[in-house]
């Protein structure tokens, strides 16, 4: 029984990639842009369903633009992952040279890695995302290397980190850069995705913040920058950026009620252009608030029978879904339906265990697979073999005696 259950288990997971490669050209949707988004100032731009990591709405979503300080969100996950408690780091040469916007540090202080986090989140300072990138790795280069791999992981396939501050920067292998697809991913998995979400979030939400060096021979204040934490209802977190190639970059997250939306854009504009960001975020939250709802998009299938080949008793047998859980709940437009595939056998071989596995329904929306339910097998239907027909003979030589 334990060899059937994985073999079918095995099968499942081929079925889904293989759906995921033979159809993804087929469920592509091209969807045409609300009238209110039409002229967005972001070159690039994405809302996303932070639950379920859907992309709601794209604009050049996949074009590889830099990000500036964006790239502080992926620092300052990956420092509350990996450094110790009251770790501490001595500014080096390279941290106190740092152009601004910057702290201000003298190469030999020493500060916690924990006060240099609202430093780099609050005030964007380069010179504290430099100090962390070190105090966490050793380097900026060893740095980047945790964050490309966290990219990695979180399906980034079109992320570059070269710096823990995003300044603009290249090497051998490409610039610093992303996508606005990506930047949202990444944002997913700091405000809910790491076991340290909630430390990032207490974190961006922080107005203010004071705090000295190791040996309290200087003190530092630091305001919260993001305007757009005060101009909406239930807004997460967020984290802007700039720099003379990225132009202004801004990713943000917003919460209402059981709903969380993410908004991302990159090339946001130039000098004198700095609140398009504000403008462009609260466009897009205002359009998922006012059109995505969580909706069941399941759709009832009706059990079916399918022929037996050498089947004892039966020449055919019912089929239907074995799951109780019958919701696909979906942050979805009111025009939004789900698309079924049957994956169904015509016919089956006997012997049919009950529940067992012979067939797949899948649901999509997009391109995108929801869920996939098994079709099972009702009843259990006995092999005509040769047992079968000696007991069967037998049964009925006994019953011609017994009269």
């Amino acid at each position: 029984m334990y060899g059937v259950k994985m073999k079918n288990k095995i099968a499942g997971i081929l079925l889904i990639v293989i759906i995921n490669i033979c159809y993804m050209d087929i469920f592509v949707c091209a969807k045409e842009t609300p009238d209110e988004l039409t002229d967005l100032y972001a070159q690039s731009a994405v809302l996303m369903d932070a639950d379920s990591g859907r992309i709601l709405f794209g604009k050049n979503e996949e074009k590889i633009l830099p990000m500036a300080s964006t790239t502080k969100i992926m620092t300052c996950i990956l420092a509350l992952e990996h450094m110790e408690y009251n770790q501490t780091i001595e500014v080096s040469k390279a941290a106190a040279s740092q152009p601004k916007v910057h702290l201000g540090v003298r190469e030999g202080e020493r500060f916690y890695i924990r006060d240099l986090l609202y430093s780099l989140m609050l005030e964007s300072h380069n010179d504290s995302a430099v100090m962390i990138a070190e105090g966490i790795a050793g380097s900026v280069d060893k740095f980047s290397d945790l964050m490309n791999l966290k990219a990695q992981e979180l399906g980034c396939a079109d992320t570059y980190f070269i710096t823990p501050n995003g300044l603009d920067a290249k090497d051998e292998n490409g610039r610093h850069s992303t996508t606005a697809s990506d930047l949202a991913r990444i944002m997913r998995y700091c405000i809910q995705g790491s076991e340290k979400s909630e430390e990032f979030l207490n974190i961006t939400r922080t107005k203010a913040y004071q705090f000295s060096d190791v040996e309290n021979m200087r003190s530092y204040s630091c305001s919260n920058h993001n305007a757009f934490l005060g101009m909406m209802e239930g807004v997460l977190s967020g984290k802007t950026g700039f720099t003379n190639e990225a132009g202004y970059c801004y990713v943000a997250a917003l919460k209402r009620g059981e709903r969380t939306f993410i908004v991302s854009l990159l090339a946001c504009g130039w000098p004198n252009n700095k609140t398009y960001k504000w403008k462009d975020t609260k466009r897009l939250m205002e359009y998922g608030l006012s059109n995505y709802e969580y909706r069941n998009l399941y759709q009832e299938w009706e059990d079916q029978k399918i022929s037996v080949i050498n089947g004892a008793e039966k020449k055919s047998v019912a089929v239907g879904i074995e799951e109780n859980d019958k919701e696909i709940l979906l942050l979805a437009l009111d025009s939004e339906e789900a698309e079924l595939k049957v994956m169904l056998q015509d016919k089956v071989n006997a012997p049919i265990q009950k529940n067992q596995t012979v067939g797949h329904i899948i649901y999509y929306l997009d391109d995108e697979v929801l869920k996939i339910y098994d079709i099972v097998s009702m009843e259990d239907v006995r092999e005509r073999n040769y047992l079968w027909c000696l007991i069967k003979v037998s049964g009925l030589f006994l019953l011609q005696n017994v009269s």
